[in-house]
């Protein structure tokens, strides 16, 4: 998600220290952050950019502060890991919290706000924490030379321990206090990756013996507080409606409901529990405005887009006369997709508890979008932004849902905070608890979308011209980004993938329709590459259907300028051994593509079970994002996204009756099961390239792969998407 705002200043890796600042740790420990270059210039125009902090305590642990929310990707292990890797600590000292909300301190780089998306984590952090592990590790040591009384260079440092021939050794932590007064170093070396202990190898997650133990308080659905008052939301089941009129005698006459509230977005009961919350919002009686509601059934949205892409759109990009040389194509091969809203499902829906006192909010969630998130609720509050304090906490999944440009879990509960001190309550804990149900009918769905793609071809079957029209509601369009990332109209979240591709198209003419409708929708894992890479794939195996040539073979000779994309075609063909015999009943399909500054070709292999639906055997997936910081991680994050985008393909839809979603629970909305989940292999690229995303661009290609395997059983691409629509699933 997000990959649109990497762009800017996603250039250059700093590659040194330039300004530092050193404070006094808790007893006596080190606690350093650190502002590197390529900042400098943005610093200028208005922007500060400082980095995370690195605690090391008289106990001898070191406390990592991630400014990125993991919610399951595991960036939190990595990030200890490269301060781990430069400081020559000891990995089981290494302890990660998440850095308070402080855009400040903890920007994002390629954002410009602190913010976790767009598989940008790793990338963006890299430098930041190998310098910073390495700063520490530099004032330790000339702590130690003059404690000892010996030439800092000949200190070693090795597994949290400083040692000297002459037979004097410390630990980290008996040192920090002397290294907090230390001078700090105008300059540090990070190593060579052939100096490399952790970086490129597999180290167990800091976080997995908690979760494991189910530690209390790790996620936000978990935080209990004395006195704490906990809220559902009745909100309205058409998109755009509004509170009309409020019954709530019988909600307020039941045990444990204290309190009855109107918010813009719905109708929020608070009770002493959750139970008692729920069964509070169902004795609601609610009269719904549906004047400026969303009141369509699925096939008149579906039909609208239909209509759209067959008239030319707003001009996205392009290059060469395509329609010039469409007129002299041979053939003409062209196609219609149908994608269809898609919710997001993490296992744990949003929650968020605050508190607010009048003049200072505190709130605990597992916030994605700090900056944002911070700045509305003082908005909504009247409080400035260092008013507001967010405690960012495990997160239990996301796949964008919880980047919320408008912050609207936020909005909800500092609404709702501020109602109650305003009628003369005492300031108390409330949490807001989002159910299943509010989950999966709650909108910020990934958005419907059609393509309609059309290809000319000469006499011989070369590509002669690309016409692409592509049409669905934008994410930016009407949200506070879109003055910083809507260019000329054009929303990349909804062309990328094919405004950039790398296949070499003769001619490329690129179309766009923005539709507009009250149902909300959001970045979902991959963006539009959810799409796009699904059109790209299936149009480029037919086309080599039409040119009587193997669709490896084929895309080889389109990618001959795209030297890693086409390196990972050629390892994902070597293992999967494409070309070699199949067993009787399966099918291969392949499909190669980037996202997120990373490159992934997956081929899929299939079968169909005897009610002619598919299943997906195994999977061999090979990907290049650069430094693989940790391989187990990376094979963890691929083998997850292909298993969520798997479940997309097969059944996962959002669709609607009359303007009201159909889906509520996992029983309507399903997830993948453990028997449609392949066997999955993973296979990374070595490189010394820089690291790039890794948590999304697993999801787009297993799509078409898939798609492409149907269509080498049966001979036809499946244009419409999940598949349970065709009976294929």
């Amino acid at each position: 998600m997000l990959h649109h705002l990497t762009q800017p200043i996603a250039a250059a890796a700093p590659s040194r220290r330039t300004f530092l600042k050193l404070t006094a740790g808790a007893a006596g420990g080190l606690l350093l952050a650190l502002r590197l270059p390529g900042q400098q210039a943005l610093a200028a125009a208005g922007d500060s950019f400082a980095q995370p902090f690195v605690h090391i305590r008289a106990d001898n642990t070191i406390l990592v502060l991630s400014k990125h929310l993991d919610k399951g990707q595991g960036i939190a292990t990595g990030l200890a890991t490269l301060v781990a890797e430069e400081l020559d600590a000891a990995w089981e000292q290494v302890s990660v919290e998440f850095a308070p909300a402080n855009a400040e301190l903890y920007k994002n780089l390629f954002f410009g706000m602190q913010g976790t998306g767009g598989s940008t984590a790793m990338a963006n952090s890299f430098q930041q924490y190998r310098q910073a592990g390495a700063t520490a590790r530099a004032m330790l040591v000339s702590a130690a030379a003059k404690a000892w009384s010996v030439p800092a260079a000949e200190i070693k440092v090795s597994a949290g321990t400083l040692s000297h021939a002459s037979g004097k050794t410390a630990t980290f932590g008996e040192m920090a206090g002397a290294a907090a007064a230390e001078a700090i170093p105008q300059d540090v070396t990070l190593k060579t990756p052939d100096q490399w202990v952790y970086i490129g190898k597999s180290f167990p997650r800091v976080d997995t013996k908690a979760k494991t133990r189910g530690a209390a308080g790790a996620y936000g659905m978990d935080q209990r507080f004395d006195n704490m008052l906990v809220a559902v939301l009745a909100r309205p089941p058409r998109f755009g409606s509004t509170v009309a009129t409020v019954d709530d005698a019988a909600a307020r006459a039941l045990p444990g409901v204290v309190d009855v509230i109107t918010v813009p977005s719905g109708v929020a009961v608070l009770a002493t529990g959750t139970w008692a919350a729920m069964q509070g919002r169902d004795a609601l009686t609610i009269t719904w405005d549906d004047s400026a509601a969303e009141m369509r059934s699925t096939d008149a949205m579906e039909a609208e887009l239909a209509d759209l892409v067959a008239k030319p759109g707003l001009k996205a990009h392009g290059h060469g006369d395509a329609a010039a040389a469409m007129a002299k194509a041979a053939r003409v091969i062209e196609a219609d997709y149908q994608f269809p809203y898609l919710a997001h499902a993490p296992m744990e829906p949003l929650d968020i508890t605050v508190l607010f006192d009048g003049s200072s909010a505190t709130f605990w969630t597992g916030s994605q979008f700090q900056t944002i998130d911070q700045m509305v609720a003082g908005q909504v509050l009247g409080l400035t932004p260092d008013k507001v304090a967010i405690n960012t906490l495990w997160a239990g999944g996301s796949f964008g849902r919880r980047a919320q440009p408008d912050s609207h879990y936020f909005v909800e509960a500092a609404l709702i905070a501020k109602t109650r001190l305003a009628a003369g309550h005492a300031p108390q804990h409330i949490k807001v608890v989002w159910t299943r149900e509010d989950d999966i009918r709650g909108g910020y769905y990934r958005p419907m979308m059609r393509h309609r793609v059309r290809a000319g071809l000469d006499a011989n079957g070369n590509l002669l011209a690309w016409e692409h029209r592509i049409a669905g509601k934008s994410i930016m369009i009407g949200t506070a980004m879109e003055a910083f990332v809507v260019k000329n109209g054009i929303d990349e979240t909804m062309v990328e993938g094919v405004s950039n591709t790398t296949y070499a198209l003769p001619a490329f003419a690129l179309e766009v329709h923005a539709t507009k409708t009250p149902i909300p929708v959001l970045w979902w894992r991959s963006v539009g590459h959810t799409h796009t890479a699904y059109v790209m794939e299936t149009m480029i195996d037919r086309l080599a259907k039409e040119a009587g040539q193997d669709p490896v073979a084929y895309r080889e000779t389109l990618l001959k300028d795209d030297p890693r994309k086409l390196g990972v075609l050629k390892l994902a063909a070597e293992k999967a051994g494409w070309g070699a015999a199949l067993p009787e009943g399966r099918y291969r399909g392949v499909a190669v593509h980037t996202s997120f500054n990373s490159h992934v070709a997956e081929i899929a292999e299939i079968s169909f079970r005897e009610d002619g639906t598919v299943k997906v055997e195994k999977v061999v997936c090979a990907v290049d994002c650069g430094i693989p910081v940790n391989p187990d991680a990376i094979r963890a994050q691929v083998e997850g996204a292909i298993g969520y985008g798997l479940g997309a393909i097969l059944r996962n839809e959002i669709t609607f009756t009359d303007g009201e979603v159909d889906q509520a629970n996992f029983d309507t909305y399903q997830p993948l099961r453990m028997t449609d989940m392949p066997l999955i292999e993973v296979h990374i690229v070595a490189s010394a390239e820089a690291p790039t995303g890794i948590g999304e661009p697993g999801t787009p290609p297993i799509g078409p792969a898939v798609a492409n395997a149907i269509a080498a059983a049966k001979g036809e691409w499946a244009a419409t998407l999940p598949l349970s629509r065709s009976g294929l699933a």
